[in-house]
């Protein structure tokens, strides 16, 4: 039989049924079956709203809040006898489960399951957390802070004649890890009749309050518990170590003295230099604050590294703080390394005081903290997006978060757009373009903030999207949409000209027209539209298009405002006459005086301009002709490595004696005088044959040298 904390539900297990018997409203009690038809139940533990029991089959954990079995652990030795090895059970706490069956011992950790992951799923579900083996049969298991104390049957070979024997049972304290175990110590237990027992004649029990365990036996009861500081003295005096005895008494006495006098803080501090180093001594002192309510006062100076206490002490006062200070315990969780506690434990705890609270950002944020540590970053990212708190992209890159972050971008984006967006664009390998749109379908405003961002590092990488870029721009941000058009070569104009068209976007139509070659429907827009002469005279000044122009003065002519705007600017592109003639008498122009002197003076300017060039254009012209005139001047050297350009033999005689003449332009081509053709009737200037078949200038000059 086993009962709920409050003597509210009974469960009572006979043989292969178990039943729960509940007290109802009028003080009657209503028995619920909760399992039957395995075999025997032969081992049965509840704590706080779970129940586990053990049959032939394997281990169950029964909900009682959700009224749902939540886990079968099956057995893992069937070829052990279950009567004769039975099944232990223990909760180390209110979540975590022990189980002992064999040689195998499994730490099974109780989970809420994710709202997301529900659907017709218990709202909680199980995970081993270690599993491994021991080196006998286990008989009893107990926790002991972070360790456990397991009581083993233990069967030995005869050196003499061969057969296996029962041996004395085993009390080890065991340091579980993931997949295996460390044995911290171990002792051999005395009890009558060992040699007849048999693992099922073993069992341990303890009391959690006073850390004393109980190995039950058929014949022995023989009770163990942890060492205190009076051991720690007695056993400095066997050994015979006086001072340190005296030093540690003394000063121990003096701690008692001022916790006595209420001067907790001074006796907590007295703590870091009497005790020292010794883990024993300060966790003895951490109960003993315990008792008197003072876990706070000694927190800030509890070790940290050397000594590490048990993770029990640092939960004990996590919890104290948790239960009526969330910002202190906040800050404990800050600052003490991860590795001091049983995070999960804690993890737990924080998510139960929220659900009383679960708006509690501090609460929040500080199970955000636990979960980094626990390497749980997905729970971690999600309450930091619900926080909005500063540290998420750190976190994302961090530790590289990005497949968490997939469906999450939307949150992202509403949290901070311009950062989610650079991260999101710098991490493309790891996010896709394609995947981040897709995402951000539902909502458009953020959608164009990833294209918009997109389009100004690469114009072509988001191509594909610049058609629906046009509706996001002409919706969510105007400004930007005719330099997007400008810029774009992959948008469809066709299409962009509809938009814009059914917006009344008259800029953005206007620049459409003209690139898709309409410029007279574009210019007539602007004028008809717009009514801005200047950016219809601008307009046809970029066009160059004399039909543009005469478009722009018919279109004027009747319109004095018009008429100004053009002979102010019209002067440098298009003869002014041609607007003036067409007039009409009689009618009233602004400031048309003004108009016509600055004609006249931008008349006066080009004349000025022209005249200019000119005299520089003949400075630059004789400047030429007087080098050229110099450099032809120059003499030209002929020696025997010459040839005729045309018969192709040496331009000097072999024999200096006699007489030649040579031909040699000043192209330096060279020739015999009688391999040049005679000059034509028409002119009698002689020509380089080669250069002026390749309508060079400069042979049509020669020199002439005779002997």
């Amino acid at each position: 039989m086993d009962c709920s904390p409050l003597n509210t539900a009974v469960v009572i297990s006979r043989w292969e049924l178990l039943l729960l018997f509940e007290r109802s409203w009028m003080n009657r009690w209503k028995s619920v079956i909760l399992h039957e038809g395995e075999g025997n139940i032969r081992s049965v533990k509840w704590r706080g709203h779970l129940i586990a029991w053990a049959n032939n089959m394997g281990v169950k954990i029964f909900d009682i809040i959700s009224k749902q079995r939540i886990t079968n652990v099956p057995r893992d030795d069937i070829s052990l006898r279950p009567d004769m090895y039975p099944c232990s059970l223990c909760w180390k706490d209110n979540v975590t489960l022990i189980i002992g069956w064999g040689t195998s011992v499994k730490i099974c950790s109780v989970k809420e399951r994710h709202a997301s992951e529900m659907r017709d799923l218990p709202s909680r579900y199980v995970e081993i957390v270690s599993q491994f083996e021991t080196e006998f049969y286990i008989s009893g298991l107990a926790p002991l802070c972070d360790q456990l104390v397991v009581l083993s049957y233990v069967k030995e070979i005869s050196e003499k004649t061969e057969r296996e024997y029962c041996a004395r049972p085993r009390l080890d304290i065991i340091q579980p890890l993931s997949e295996t175990c460390e044995e911290i110590s171990s002792d051999a237990l005395t009890v009558r009749g060992f040699q007849e027992n048999e693992c099922r004649d073993y069992h341990l029990e303890y009391s959690e309050g006073e850390s004393l365990f109980y190995i039950v036996s058929p014949r022995d009861v023989v009770v163990a518990k942890e060492r205190d500081q009076d051991d720690h003295i007695d056993w400095l005096l066997e050994k015979k170590k006086y001072e340190v005895a005296l030093i540690l008494d003394i000063g121990l006495a003096y701690i008692n003295h001022l916790v006595e006098r209420g001067d907790y803080d001074i006796a907590a501090r007295k703590c870091q230099k009497i005790l020292g180093k010794n883990a024993a001594l300060w966790e003895y002192e951490v109960y003993k604050f315990k008792e008197i309510g003072q876990l706070k006062a000694i927190s800030p100076y509890l070790p940290r590294g050397d000594p590490v206490l048990k993770p029990l002490i640092y939960e004990m006062i996590l919890h104290e703080f948790l239960e009526s200070d969330y910002e202190g315990f906040a800050t404990l969780i800050r600052e003490w390394p991860g590795d001091l506690y049983n995070n999960s434990v804690i993890v737990q705890a924080v998510r139960d005081h929220l659900k009383k609270d679960s708006q509690n950002k501090t609460l929040l944020k500080t199970l955000a903290e636990l979960y980094t540590y626990d390497k749980n970053y997905g729970n971690a990212l999600e309450i930091y997006l619900t926080l909005r708190h500063k540290d998420v992209f750190q976190l994302i890159h961090k530790h590289n978060l990005f497949s968490s972050i997939k469906d999450k971008i939307v949150l992202l984006m509403d949290f901070d757009s311009e950062k989610a967006v650079d991260m999101l664009l710098d991490n493309e390998d790891k996010i896709s373009i394609k995947k981040v749109v897709e995402e951000l379908e539902d909502r458009p405003e953020l959608q164009h903030v990833y294209l918009h961002k997109l389009f100004k590092r690469d114009h072509h990488k988001g191509q594909r999207y610049h058609e629906k870029q046009i509706s996001l721009y002409a919706e969510y941000d105007r400004p930007n949409l005719l330099p997007f058009l400008r810029d774009s070569t992959h948008c469809p104009l066709e299409k962009a000209l509809e938009i814009c068209q059914q917006r009344n976007f008259v800029e953005e139509t206007v620049y459409l027209l003209s690139r898709m070659g309409n410029s007279r429907s574009a210019l007539k827009m602007i004028m008809e539209e717009l009514h801005d002469v200047d950016k219809a005279i601008e307009f046809a000044k970029e066009q160059d298009d004399g039909e543009l122009w005469e478009d722009l003065i018919l279109y004027s002519i009747d319109k004095p405002p018009f008429i100004t705007g053009l002979l102010n600017n019209i002067g440098t592109h298009v003869d002014p006459i041609l607007l003036i003639h067409r007039i009409k008498e009689g009618m009233e122009i602004p400031n048309l005086r003004d108009s016509l002197v600055k004609i006249l003076q931008d008349y006066n300017l080009q004349i000025l301009l022209r005249e200019g060039c000119k005299k520089i254009l003949v400075a630059d012209s004789l400047s030429l002709l007087k080098k050229m005139h110099r450099t032809q001047m120059k003499g030209i050297l002929v020696d025997e490595e010459n040839i005729c350009e045309s018969c192709l033999s040496p331009i000097l005689p072999s024999d200096a004696a006699k007489p030649f003449s040579v031909v040699v332009f000043h192209c330096r081509h060279m020739f015999h005088k009688e391999c040049l053709p005679m000059p034509s009737m028409n002119s009698a200037a002689q020509f380089c044959n080669i250069c002026s078949a390749k309508n060079r200038g400069p042979g049509s000059a020669i020199l002439e040298m005779k002997k």
